[in-house]
């Protein structure tokens, strides 16, 4: 039995599940197995609709209106209006920009800006691969990354080795860092937030380079704390 549309158009989004932050056509008929006329029609209906976005070379990119319908949804909702006041309180003691992250389809979805990160090479990402969803269980508790992890800048870590020993560290210390990994030029910081003694999100913070880490972290560690004791009410 041929595939339904709705079936071809929802692989085409799990297209993007795993993948960097924009794919291009053949990429994502190479994910799908789908013919790239095919790919091209499920893609220009999602374009159409606001899930996908078109980039300036021709790629792909998930939509606004995907990320407005899953910061919508009532848990991210109400775990975002319970963050909200720790969220203030941290940017104004650090200047960074602060916000609150869960996993989202191989990603980590900020709640405040919408945004999806890559969990291998960012603060947050490293707190839900360390806790929690991201790219297959490890043996020792954690989360095993293959070698599709993909170098965003030079300091981006990829080799399994050296971030499952991050992902360690961040197990011992429940704090999770960055430096320029994602993007050059910034540092984050961040810590797991749980409930019922589960992971659920992270709190983080993002500031220029120039600042100090271990002036963020205490109060990153104080605002996922302050959320996670808000949650159990």
């Amino acid at each position: 039995m041929a595939e339904s549309v709705a079936g071809r158009v929802l692989s085409v989004l799990d297209a993007f599940g795993d993948a960097p932050d924009t794919l291009r056509l053949t990429d994502i008929a190479r994910r799908t197995g789908l013919p790239v006329p095919t790919a091209l029609r499920m893609v220009r209906e999602l374009v159409a609709w606001g899930g996908l976005e078109r980039a300036a070379d021709g790629s792909y990119r998930l939509g606004t209106r995907l990320r407005t319908l899953g910061a919508a949804a009532p848990c991210p909702r109400g775990l975002l209006a319970t963050a909200l006041p720790a969220l203030r309180t941290l940017t104004t003691r650090t200047g960074g920009h602060a916000d609150v992250t869960i996993p989202a389809a191989g990603a980590a979805l900020c709640l405040v800006t919408g945004e999806r990160l890559p969990l291998h090479a960012t603060a947050a990402g490293k707190v839900l691969l360390a806790y929690g969803g991201g790219y297959g269980s490890g043996s020792d508790g954690g989360f095993a990354v293959g070698s599709g992890a993909v170098r965003h800048t030079p300091y981006t870590v990829t080799a399994p080795g050296a971030l499952g020993a991050q992902l360690a560290r961040v197990r011992a210390t429940g704090l999770a860092q960055a430096y320029q990994e994602y993007r050059l030029g910034e540092l984050s910081l961040a810590a797991p937030v749980f409930r019922n003694g589960t992971v659920v999100a992270a709190v983080s913070v993002t500031a220029p380079t120039t600042a100090r880490p271990d002036r963020l972290a205490p109060a990153v560690r104080q605002a996922a704390a302050t959320v996670s004791g808000a949650l159990r009410f």
